[in-house]
């Protein structure tokens, strides 16, 4: 059973940072892209970041490049959004995402999602 559980979300202040982290249980990340995903209240969920199985190839949303950093360890079956520059616009849940396959592309949809971490963005 797949299991993804991400950490490190809270509150901070624009222009601050937060280290998003998500942990795999039940499953090998190192085969895997994977991503992340962000959604407020009665908003579809949106895309924000994604990295291939190597982390060699990464992508991201327009809105966080140049400020947001996606990462793994797969020694440590782990992968991280580091999240600079915050804005109140970026305000969401955020979640992991695996997509059951090694290369990302954006017509692919994820297959397992974590239960999400609260990121909040005072101004």
């Amino acid at each position: 059973q797949v299991q993804l559980v991400e950490s490190g979300g809270g509150l901070v202040q624009a222009g601050g940072s937060l280290r998003l982290s998500c942990a795999a249980s039940g499953r090998t990340l190192s085969s895997y892209a994977m991503g992340w995903f962000r959604q407020v209240p009665r908003k579809e969920r949106e895309f924000v970041a994604a990295i291939n199985y190597s982390g060699a190839v990464t992508s991201y949303v327009d809105s966080v490049k140049g400020r947001f950093t996606i990462s793994r360890d797969n020694a440590k079956n782990t992968v991280y959004l580091q999240m600079n520059s915050l804005k109140p616009e970026d305000t969401a849940v955020y979640y992991c995402a695996d997509y059951d396959t090694s290369y990302y592309t954006p017509s692919k949809r994820p297959v397992y999602w974590g239960q999400g971490t609260q990121v909040t963005v005072s101004s």
